[in-house]
This record gives C-alpha cells, sequence and structure tokens, in this order.
C-alpha cells in the first residue's frame, strides 16, 4: 500500500471575512494539489474564522458560511480529500468539519464536546454533536475526525476512532496562546496516541483575532506516541507528512492481539473515498521537513514576543488602520511597547509622541529621542505643561489642584493629545500599561489607559523587563538607561512606583498568587507574606475592577488574562 500523504493548512482567516477565508482555503487546496497531497486538514470553523461570537445569531452569517462550503466542494475533484471547518445549521447550531470529495460534502462531523471557560463561549451558541459511529476510509487508510475539545477528553472522539479502527486521527483546533499551552498540547495528544495506537495529526489556527492570538503549532504524532513532525509557529504554514498505516497496525496487533480491549460501540459505518492520484506532481517543498524545535514549557520571551508581535500586526491590519501611535516617557513599558511595534508593523507605520510636563526629568526626554534612533521611527514633542498650566488656573477656582488630582491631569491631558492625533492621522493608539499595574489600579481612566490596543497588558512588570532584554540582545533598540532606571510615572518631583507599591518582583509574586492561582491572603501569609502586604494589594486588586472594565483589549498571553478569562463583579462586598 503506497502511503497517504496529510496535511494541515495552517492558515490565517478572518472572522466575518466568509468569502475571503474560503478564497484562501481554495488557494491553499490547489497549492496541496501541486504536492501531491492526499488528505488536507484545516482549523476549526476556517470558513467563519474564530471566534465568531455573536455574528452567530445572525441567520445571513450562517447562509453565507454555508453558501461557501458548497463553492468549495464543487471546485474539490477526486483527487484530493479536504477536511474544512464550519458552521452546520441542523436542529441548531454546530459546529462541525465536512470531509469534501468528488464535488461534493460526503460527510459531516460535529464537534462532541463544547468548552464554556476561559475565553470560550461554545455552549452559548452551539449543540454539542453525539457520538458518532462514522469513518472515513481514503485509499484504504481509515481515518477518524475530531475537533479540538474533542481530543482533550480520554473518552472523546480519539478513542472512540480508535474502537473503530482507525488508523490515523485528524484534529481540526482554534486553541488559542498562553504560555505553555504548546508543551500541553503536545503532550496529550501523545498519550491519546499512544494509548489509542493511532496517529494524529493535529492542525490549529494562526493569527491575531481581537485579544487572542492563535499560534499555530501543528504537528504529527505516530501511533508511538511521538510527535514526528512540526509546523512553523505564529506564521501561515503547509505542513506535509506521509503516513503508513503499518505503525498502527502494529501496535494493535502488539497491544490487543484478539481486539478484548476495544471498546463496543454499537454498529458502525464507513464513508469510502479512492482517490485518483494525477501524475507528475511536485515533491514536498523542503521547508515542510525541515526540523522545528520543540516547545518551550511556561514563560519563555522569545515566544511571548512572536505571540505579541502576531497579535498587534493583526489587530492593525484586520481594523484597517494606517499605522499606531505610542507615547514614549522614557521608561520601560512604552519603550517595549514601541519596540514590539516596530517589530509588528516596522518604523514608518509607528510614530512615537513624547508628551513632557515640568516633572519629566531631562534624562527621559534623551532616553525617548535615543529609542526613536535606535527604532528608526518619528518622534513628535508636544510639551503638556500650556494645557496643564490653563487647566490648573481654570480649576483653582473650585478645587485645590495638587496630590493625585494633579496627576491624573496630566495623564488626561497626555490622553486627549493622543487621541487628537489618532483622530487626525486615523493611527491606533497603543496603550503601555503593563499587568502590575492594571492589576493594582495604578492607571489613570481617560489618561494613560485612553487608547485601542494594550499591547502589553498581560505582562508582569519583571516580564516586562525580561522581554526587553531579550530583544535587545538581538539588537539593541531601548536604551540600557532606560533598563536600568528605577520606575517612575513623573508626575510629581522624585516619584517612583515603590513610593505606593512593594519592589516589583515582590508585587509580581503577590499578584501571581491572588490572580493566576487564586490563592488567598491567608495562604500568601503562611508562606511568610506580609499580611498587612497581601491584604492591601488584595484590595487594591478588587477596587481596581472598575477600570480594567474600561481599559482596552490586549494581546492574552496567560490562562488569567483580565477579560474574559477572570470575570469579577464591579460591586461586591469585602469577605
Amino acid at each position: 500500500m503506497s502511503p497517504l500523504k496529510l496535511a494541515c493548512a495552517q492558515v490565517n482567516v478572518s472572522v466575518g471575512a466568509i468569502e475571503q477565508n474560503a478564497d484562501r482555503c481554495y488557494s491553499v487546496i490547489e497549492e496541496a494539489r501541486q504536492l501531491g497531497v492526499d488528505i488536507l486538514l484545516f482549523p476549526e470553523l476556517a470558513l467563519t474564522g474564530y471566534p465568531p461570537e455573536d455574528l452567530l445569531l445572525q441567520p445571513q452569517f450562517i447562509e453565507d458560511n454555508l453558501v461557501a462550503l458548497r463553492k468549495i466542494a464543487t471546485m474539490v475533484a477526486d483527487d484530493i480529500v479536504v477536511v474544512v471547518g464550519f458552521v452546520r445549521r441542523g436542529d441548531d447550531l454546530h459546529n462541525s468539519i465536512a470531509v469534501l470529495f468528488d464535488h461534493q460534502v460526503q460527510m459531516i462531523y460535529d464537534k462532541q464536546i463544547l468548552p464554556n471557560y476561559t475565553v470560550f463561549d461554545e455552549c452559548r451558541y452551539f449543540r454539542p454533536g453525539s457520538a458518532q459511529p462514522h469513518l472515513l476510509e481514503v485509499n484504504g487508510v481509515a481515518v477518524g475526525l475530531a475537533i479540538c475539545e474533542d481530543a482533550w477528553s480520554p473518552q472523546g472522539a480519539i478513542s472512540q476512532a480508535a474502537a473503530m479502527g482507525a488508523e490515523v486521527v485528524l484534529v481540526a483546533n482554534a486553541s488559542p496562546y498562553e504560555m505553555g499551552r504548546q508543551a500541553a498540547r503536545e503532550q496529550l495528544m501523545e498519550v491519546r496516541a499512544s494509548d489509542e495506537s493511532v496517529a494524529i495529526l493535529y492542525c490549529n489556527l494562526v493569527g491575531g483575532q481581537d485579544e487572542l492570538v492563535f499560534d499555530g503549532g501543528s504537528f504529527f504524532v505516530g501511533a508511538s506516541g511521538n510527535v514526528q513532525s512540526r509546523a512553523k509557529r505564529f506564521v501561515e504554514d503547509l505542513l506535509v507528512v506521509d503516513f503508513m498505516g503499518e505503525e498502527a497496525r502494529y501496535r494493535k496487533r502488539l497491544l490487543d492481539p484478539r481486539g478484548e480491549l476495544r471498546v463496543a460501540i454499537g454498529p458502525w459505518e464507513r464513508t469510502v473515498l479512492n482517490l485518483q492520484r494525477p501524475g507528475g506532481v511536485n515533491p514536498v517543498r523542503e521547508s515542510s521537513c525541515a526540523p522545528i524545535d520543540p516547545p518551550v514549557r511556561g514563560f519563555d520571551p522569545d515566544e511571548v514576543i512572536a505571540a505579541i508581535v502576531l497579535g498587534t500586526r493583526d489587530y492593525v491590519r484586520k481594523n484597517r488602520a494606517p499605522g499606531v501611535l505610542v507615547a514614549v516617557s522614557g521608561g520601560i513599558d512604552s519603550a517595549l511597547v514601541a519596540a514590539l511595534a516596530v517589530e509588528a508593523l516596522g518604523p514608518s507605520a509607528v510614530d512615537l509622541v513624547a508628551l513632557p510636563s515640568r516633572y519629566s526629568s531631562s534624562g527621559s526626554l534623551t532616553d525617548a529621542t535615543d529609542l526613536a534612533h535606535n527604532l528608526g521611527a518619528r518622534l513628535v514633542t508636544l510639551p503638556i505643561e500650556a494645557a496643564h498650566s490653563a487647566l490648573t488656573e481654570i480649576l483653582a477656582e473650585e478645587i485645590a489642584v495638587e496630590g493625585v488630582v494633579d496627576e491624573n491631569l496630566q495623564s488626561r491631558i497626555r490622553g486627549i493629545l493622543m487621541m487628537a492625533l489618532s483622530n487626525s492621522t486615523g493611527r491606533l493608539v497603543l496603550t503601555t500599561g503593563n499587568k502590575s499595574e492594571l492589576a493594582v489600579g495604578y492607571s489613570t481612566l481617560y489618561g494613560d489607559t485612553a487608547g485601542g490596543f494594550a499591547v502589553i497588558k498581560d505582562l508582569y512588570k519583571t516580564q516586562v523587563y525580561a522581554v526587553a532584554k531579550r530583544l535587545n540582545q538581538k539588537r539593541t533598540v531601548i536604551p540600557p538607561a532606560i533598563l536600568s532606571k528605577p520606575p517612575s510615572a513623573e508626575l510629581r518631583p522624585d516619584q517612583l512606583d515603590t513610593d505606593s507599591l512593594p519592589d516589583y518582583p515582590v508585587l509580581d509574586a503577590i499578584l501571581t498568587s491572588l490572580i493566576d492561582r487564586d490563592q488567598s491572603v491567608a495562604q500568601l501569609v503562611a508562606r511568610g507574606i506580609d499580611a498587612g502586604i497581601a491584604t492591601r494589594i488584595e484590595n487594591l486588586i478588587r477596587v481596581s475592577e472598575y477600570k480594567r472594565r474600561q481599559s482596552p483589549l490586549g494581546v492574552r498571553l496567560s490562562s488569567k488574562a483580565f477579560g474574559k478569562d477572570r470575570r469579577m463583579p464591579i460591586s461586591m462586598g469585602s469577605q
């Protein structure tokens, strides 16, 4: 038996752009045909984009996706099998994949296990599919199907397909990035493959969609439970592998020679497809076979940089903004945002804006100038002193403009100027707050939170430094003086962040426990954290929820990003 050539189409699609997505899918189908691919797998909901959210409640949106599916089906001949994600309309809506062959939809699989946690709300829109005793057979090879969450359950679609004799299972995914997630995906699929003696082709979406980043990283696991091939991460890729069923059949005979361990699932059927292989196809591209390093567990600055760059680039591109604006203070946060923006969009698409006040040090202005020079970006300087003095004079008739009133006034003046530039140029304002600051409310509503996208909102301050240092290891873009100076908002004379907050390594350790691990103050105290500090930080987190609700969305990097991952009430009593 000749091998089957399997392929993952790791594509970057846009939610709602159904016709555009269908055209992208068809162009990849043609590319795969030229490579002699037998079965081409697309990601989950490749036609609609993921997640479509309440677009799914619009009947015309569903109809458009069905029209696109039928159009693609008519273009698929008998020399390739295409598996593509779409929304099926039956008694209700289903998250489904369709098998296209010989100009027709040959088979449909509905997702059985709907995730309803963190950023997922699939139970709001879809009805789960039932266990489907149906197998695909392509040129004598038994092929099972699964969609994302189905593959994570030990009793899910992979187990069901294996019980029917599947030799390989195709898993369509739209699995968003978070730190360490890729290693978990691979480890789990290795376990599923080994336990069930089936090979697994895992195809993931790639691209940015609002706060989500889909990191690709599609891979193929042999029936022995080892990842044998990987697609690139954070970019589109076409992963092509040659599959021979002997490994799966051998392991099944070795581990269960009489078939006694197979689960009885009742009668089932096969959809048999016989490919007509044309001659003269091109060989597999060298890049498709290039070795890709295994993923890193936990926080990896290189991975984080790639995720932020992709998320920022796609948010700007998919919202058709001509470029971005970044207010640079001479501090580490704005410097990192500026550097990442240039990495994502190029220097011509990034304008840096210095907004000095009477409290800005000469060193900060010099650092901002050096940063712009290193990045090759344009720097605009708009002093806020005139506006600050005018507003102070107006308010002085009613209130004393001092303390936090004066500090927030400066921040809001800067926000007004940044948004005026945005209105004039059409460029998107990138805010520069990090997760540590957002957690404890160290920000000003309608001031430094004013903008369209929060690039580093899911990075703690200590992680900000780690990412900045990693960028500088490649090329010095952030001036060393910015990395070495103590953090300061420069809203009053000689101000430092540590005037009102613990040192960031201490603060971030507390925040990680309270936010990411959902621990209590009592648990922190038991670990030796001062009770007064822990209680104060917990209270700051609670009373700052209203600020976070009004802050812009930004790249999600963790499983507890502010937003859909962590939905806390604003009005609540103390415990």
